[in-house]
């Protein structure tokens, strides 16, 4: 009941139910405004998610705008090859089979030259090669008997299919030939189950192979001429950038078991990142050095390039920066090193750091420009003689100093008590272990450092890098002369005038 002098706030229904019991009855309107307000917050929320979507894709395509261009080359692939399916003349040409094409351009048409290169010679071959072979035992078949034929027939379709599935697993195969022998298993089986009911088997694998040739033509005209996306190259940058991407990872780690304020939190962290992009990289170095041999020679690189050696390199780089990850765990765990540990080091971890930093770089703008560095040596040697400074701080470092001895009087404890001297010589004994350890990982990076030295020489080897002293001997051979022509025309002037 509404007291007289209290104003209703809001207004209530209520039932008087037969046991003469009340019941207030609520609006519809609140029940409606939850729903409505769920589905407003369900509509935001597909909104927000399809909007963060496109921004990820915008900062993609501005990122990496070939991805953009190569989107674009499949559209033009798979519109120039409708033009079989839409035009009379050309559908008729190709026996109305033209969609066999537009298929071939859906699975073969790849990022790069070379995985396009790769898959359309696997195709062509594996289907030239089926076709073939299903041809000869159609022939063979149908001269058996009735009774043979679906005999002969089943037969070659289990012991080709199974042969050409074990050879997936072969290592060598699998790695250039995988696709090759699923369309070969693709093809061979379409060619024999077909001829058993269809009596113009020859002008079927006639037609296929014409369309399959267009389409492959196609993409590789295409992917060739337009913007092309070298497999090759892209190995290339991307040994040269986890290069510097592992010196950059070194160098932040020297200055963090130093202890220096010179680098910015936000930079060094990262730079620490380098690392672990190096190590994630084996799959992409395989797949696209793999990709590499199947294109012709372009740019700096030839036909015969040892794509082969950009591998060792980034196992070489690998091993390395196994050891960096090493030291950068320890360097966590190990943050809390009393300042007189660090001191005796600091000289010569920063030496060997840099150092090693700057090889790292030489190797990489070597790479880069294919050209021999003179100064990799020099740099070899200063890295070696941080080495050698380093394992002498390690045999002088004076240890006995830091470390308390007992007292003869107080040694004698009695049972069941514990020395109080005892455990803080033991914690500093492990930070001087840790740190021992720390600056022996420096050495163990310095010298693997020295293996990634040679791979990367093995390489100007096998791709005949251009040397530098080279180009300056032909520039100096020149300079030479037109100063010589330059004299020789001031003294024919000052003759004249004489």
């Amino acid at each position: 009941m509404v007291k007289e002098n209290e104003v209703p706030t809001s207004l209530e229904w209520r039932v008087n139910m037969p046991d003469g019991s009340s019941r207030i009855l609520t609006p519809e309107s609140r029940q409606t405004s939850k729903f409505i307000s769920r589905l407003q917050g369900l509509v935001m929320g597909i909104v927000l998610n399809i909007r963060g979507f496109l921004d990820k894709a915008w900062s993609l395509a501005i990122n990496e705008p070939k991805k953009v261009v190569h989107c674009f080359k499949v559209g033009l692939a798979l519109s120039l090859v409708s033009v079989f399916y839409y035009m009379r003349p050309l559908y008729d040409g190709v026996g109305g089979n033209a969609m066999w094409a537009v298929m071939t351009v859906v699975v073969v048409f790849e990022y790069t030259v070379g995985s396009t290169l790769s898959k359309c010679v696997n195709r062509a071959i594996g289907t030239c090669l089926a076709g073939s072979l299903g041809i000869g035992v159609h022939w063979v078949a149908s001269h058996a008997g009735d009774k043979f034929e679906p005999v002969i027939l089943q037969a070659s379709v289990f012991l080709l299919a199974a042969a050409a599935t074990f050879s997936r697993f072969i290592p060598t195969i699998k790695a250039r030939f995988d696709y090759g022998a699923m369309i070969f298993i693709l093809t061979f089986s379409l060619v024999s189950v077909s001829g058993y009911r269809v009596d113009k088997l020859v002008e079927l694998a006639h037609e296929r192979i014409s369309t399959i040739a267009i389409g492959t033509s196609i993409c590789v005209f295409i992917t060739m001429i337009l913007c092309p996306v070298w497999a090759g190259t892209e190995l290339h940058h991307l040994i040269s950038n986890n290069l510097e991407k592992l010196a950059d990872s070194l160098e932040a780690e020297n200055f963090r078991v130093v202890g220096s304020k010179n680098v910015h939190e936000k930079d060094s962290s990262k730079r620490l990142q380098g690392y672990k992009c190096v190590l994630y990289s084996k799959a992409a170095e395989e797949t696209m050095a793999n990709f590499a041999r199947w294109e012709p020679a372009h740019g700096k690189f030839s036909f015969r390039h040892p794509w082969k050696q950009y591998l060792k390199i980034g196992a070489s780089m690998r091993s390395c920066a196994y050891c960096i990850e090493t030291l950068h765990g320890g360097i966590n765990s190990n943050s809390e090193t009393p300042e007189f540990l660090k001191k005796p080091f600091n000289d010569a971890c920063m030496r060997l750091g840099t150092s090693s930093s700057k090889v790292l770089k030489e190797l990489s703008s070597m790479i880069k420009t294919m050209k021999n560095s003179t100064k990799l040596d020099i740099l070899v040697d200063e890295m070696n003689s941080s080495v050698e400074g380093l394992q002498k701080a390690l045999k002088t470092f004076p240890i006995h100093q830091h470390i308390p001895t007992p007292d003869p009087a107080t040694a004698e404890v009695p049972s069941g008590t514990e020395e109080p001297s005892v455990t803080p010589t033991i914690l500093l004994l492990m930070e001087i272990v840790q740190m021992a350890t720390l600056t022996s990982l420096f050495v163990e990076i310095a010298s693997r450092i020295e293996g990634i030295v040679e791979e990367v020489k093995e390489l100007a080897t096998q791709a005949e890098f251009r040397d530098e002293s080279s180009k300056k001997s032909k520039q100096t051979q020149t300079n030479p002369n037109e100063k010589d022509g330059n004299k020789h025309e001031v003294t024919m002037k000052t003759l004249q005038k004489v």
